[in-house]
């Protein structure tokens, strides 16, 4: 038996003439909550919070950014501002008024001065453990 498999599972079906049905719903809110404003207030201050609703409804059901629905951008900009933040480095102003007291020069670095015996000590050292180590002998069963 064959089975109609869905083709365009991505794409919203239109249910309200052009509109999706989340496309209604936001419209018919911001409609409503307009209408709510126009009833309870005068018009001249009615428009100042009827126009963002508006604006705010037509964003949430035809607005896009970077192909993701407005709803989205709103919701990742409310978890950035309530989410805590990690400041790694925060470098403090200098006083003002104050006096920055001068450092030091840095000093030279000592090196400390190897005599010419202890270098062909040191190499003749290493030379052994070069020669012993290659012929198939164990680093712990050196006795020097």
């Amino acid at each position: 038996m064959r089975y109609q498999v869905p083709q365009f599972i991505e794409v919203e079906d239109k249910i309200f003439g052009p509109f999706t049905f989340k496309q209604f719903v936001y419209l018919a809110g911001g409609a409503g909550i307009g209408f709510v404003f126009y009833e309870l207030l005068p018009l001249y201050i009615g428009i100042f919070f009827i126009v963002p609703v508006a604006a705010l409804a037509l964003a949430l059901a035809f607005y896009k950014v970077n192909n993701q629905p407005f709803i989205k951008t709103l919701e990742y900009a409310f978890y950035y501002v309530v989410s805590t933040k990690l400041y790694l480095w925060k470098k403090e102003a200098p006083k003002e008024g104050g006096r920055t007291e001068p450092r030091a020069a840095p000093q030279a670095l000592v090196v400390p001065a190897i005599s010419q015996n202890k270098l062909k000590d040191l190499a003749w050292s290493l030379d052994v453990h070069e020669k012993i180590g290659s012929k198939g002998g164990n680093r712990d069963s050196l006795a020097l």
